[in-house]
């Protein structure tokens, strides 16, 4: 799939090149759909869209540098296909009154969107036992934030916090459901939606360890993948035998029946599970699995929940190169617009990343050029792919008549 030119110059500054990735119909249909220009003169869905995405690119911290950097050149104006530059009190006024909803329906648009190109550039190892079942790995991070200014956002008694649930699909190794809340929703209750289609598989963190979605889970035939608490309850019916010449990693893997308290109200004390014990060497320690697939090998079950951490790396980067642990504006709409306009930026990078570098580089040093290109005219392939960290020289100035004859034109 053509991304963009192959050449090097372009008439569009990069950052207009990297907005262009959203097709007009998707951005037409969520604002229809949201009625989202409704009432709006001047600074509608679009121009919020982009003020955002380039304080996003540009690391922007307040409304005035993004006001700023925007309103540099009339021409830069232009070729963002702006008819002005957004005022601050403007950009406020949309960020709390535009529903943020417009912003997650574009996300989820463009997901679906480059969906199949993300799932064949995404470069990882297919678990082989499970390659033609759906993944999904869900967590959550936390953004602290001051309880004055975000009072929406309560955690404790004296602190604030934004949590952003995530469910993670690891064909794309995109998100594909967020949900951001306050922090004081526990990780169990993120999501409405705890079943899904047979054969799913589910892996997640012992956080979400609850025996009534385990049961439901398990009644919907879908697969479950999880840490098993360390105060669960339970006794071992069989133990299963190790391979002796791989998977040296596996120190235990038995056939086991929950047969506390909780699992006895729910219903769940005769079904049988399987315990997995990994030894993980990076971190020198050992990892209890738990899930209700009995026929795996034991390594299938590991390799499932290390990949948890795709998920774990994903939020990493996500704060350390985007903006969603400063915020531009303090209502819940207004911090829920930012974050989900930092999603779309953060896919649109991955799809430049996966399928227009020509080689292997890393998503923060990608970004990092990108970010240093933003007001250039040069085309996408050329930044990143011909740019490199190399010296180069000045170029000479032309002889003084040409200079002259140049000056000459450009005053007519």
């Amino acid at each position: 799939m053509g991304l963009f030119r192959r050449n090097k110059n372009n008439n569009k500054p990069v950052i207009r090149q990297i907005i262009d990735l959203i097709p007009q119909h998707l951005l037409a249909r969520v604002i229809q759909q949201h009625n989202s220009d409704k009432g709006c003169h001047k600074y509608k869905t679009y121009d919020q869209l982009v003020a955002n995405l380039f304080g996003q690119l540009s690391r922007c911290s307040t409304l005035e540098d993004i006001s700023v950097g925007i309103g540099v050149s009339k021409t830069f104006i232009r070729d963002l296909d702006l008819k002005q530059s957004p005022a601050k009190s403007t950009m406020s006024d949309g960020n709390k009154k535009r529903s943020h909803k417009v912003f997650e329906s574009l996300y989820m648009s463009l997901l679906s969107y480059y969906g199949n190109l993300l799932k064949r550039h995404t470069h990882r190892k297919v678990v082989e036992e499970v390659k033609n079942q759906t993944i999904l790995l869900r967590d959550s991070s936390t953004v602290s934030v001051c309880l004055g200014l975000f009072d929406w956002a309560k955690f404790r008694t004296a602190k604030g916090g934004i949590k952003i649930h995530t469910q993670w699909d690891e064909a794309m190794m995109m998100p594909n459901l967020v949900n951001i809340t306050n922090a004081s929703i526990h990780d169990r209750k993120g999501f409405e939606e705890i079943v899904f289609p047979k054969d799913t598989i589910i892996v997640e963190d012992k956080g979400y360890w609850d025996f009534n979605i385990i049961k439901a889970r398990v009644l919907s035939q879908n697969v479950f993948v999880t840490r098993i608490k360390e105060n669960t309850v339970y006794e071992v019916a069989e133990e299963l035998d190790l391979p002796e010449n791989e998977d040296q990693h596996i120190l235990i893997d038995e056939i086991i029946y929950l047969t506390g308290q909780k699992a006895k109200e729910v219903g769940i004390n005769q079904m049988k599970f399987r315990k997995v014990v990994a030894y993980h060497e990076e971190k020198n320690t050992t990892i209890e699995i738990i899930t209700n697939n009995l026929s795996w090998k034991a390594s299938t079950i590991a390799e499932l929940y290390r990949r948890r951490w795709d998920i774990e790396t994903f939020f990493k980067l996500l704060k350390q190169n985007l903006n969603v642990k400063t915020f531009i504006g303090t209502s819940e709409n207004a911090v829920k617009s930012q974050i989900f306009i930092a999603l779309i930026t953060y896919l649109l990078l991955e799809l430049l990343r996966r399928v227009g570098v020509s080689g292997k580089t890393a998503f923060s040093n990608f970004v990092e050029k990108i970010r240093i290109c933003l007001p250039f005219y040069l085309s996408l392939d050329y930044v990143i792919n011909t740019i490199r960290p190399i010296v180069q020289k000045a170029e000479k100035p032309p002889p003084e008549d040409d200079l002259w004859t140049t000056v000459q034109l450009q005053m007519f």
